[in-house]
């Protein structure tokens, strides 16, 4: 049995208002209930690009993100739509740990994200990390795998913290005085004469290019 509720126009209520709105719930114990809600999702949070993203900047709301374990959708949920030497600068106010608990902070410190090779040959030569995979499966999300560079700014965080685990480092007053999530809209501007392509929350949709998609 599938309980199906659609509410109609998501994507011009979001383009209107600026705020978040509910498209549809889907309650069900069958594998349809899963694929209509896919296909909805595909619909109206999965955004298609004609061109990739030279450089992106993701904001992460405070009150929701404050570790890089969550934080980090801003790598996974924008990979398949960053150039080949990109930049994605990640603007953290509220991040302050690498991991919701201890010994996945531990982990992410003494790994880092430093790519699929790496996170697997640690995986292989220690126990730690092997007794513990989804660790090691987040340290591969959220790297770059030297794709792209990763920049991130966070609200409690050193500099020495941050680029200890494979990512670059910003101030983020400077960093949010230059690109101020408050006067940027979802999508492409133009700050200071360069393009960058904004995304408020990282969260709400996933992001490629689609030359990803072509043969």
């Amino acid at each position: 049995m599938i309980v199906e509720c659609e509410i109609p126009p998501f994507r011009k209520v979001r383009e209107r208002m600026g705020t978040q709105a509910v498209r549809g719930l889907f309650i069900g114990d069958d594998v349809e209930c899963f694929h209509r809600a896919a296909d909805l999702s595909l619909e109206v949070n999965f955004e298609m690009l004609d061109r990739p993203i030279q450089k992106a900047v993701v904001y992460l709301e405070p009150g929701e993100f404050k570790s890089t374990w969550l934080g980090n959708k801003a790598v996974y949920r924008t990979r398949m739509a960053l150039a080949d030497g990109g930049e994605l600068i990640v603007l953290a106010p509220g991040v302050k740990e690498f991991g919701e608990d201890k010994t996945i902070d531990a982990l992410i410190r003494k790994y880092g994200y430093l790519g699929t090779p790496a996170t697997l040959a640690a995986v292989e030569k220690h126990p730690d990390l092997a007794s513990d995979l989804s660790a090691a499966a987040h340290l591969i999300h959220g790297s770059s795998e030297g794709r792209f560079t990763i920049t991130y700014c966070p609200g409690s965080l050193t500099q020495q913290e941050i680029e200890s685990v494979g990512f670059r480092y910003a101030d983020l007053k400077t960093m949010s005085e230059r690109y101020d999530p408050a006067k940027l809209k979802n999508g492409y501007n133009t700050v200071d004469g360069e393009e960058i392509y904004f995304i408020s929350n990282p969260g709400l949709g996933l992001w490629a290019y689609r030359g990803r998609f072509t043969t």
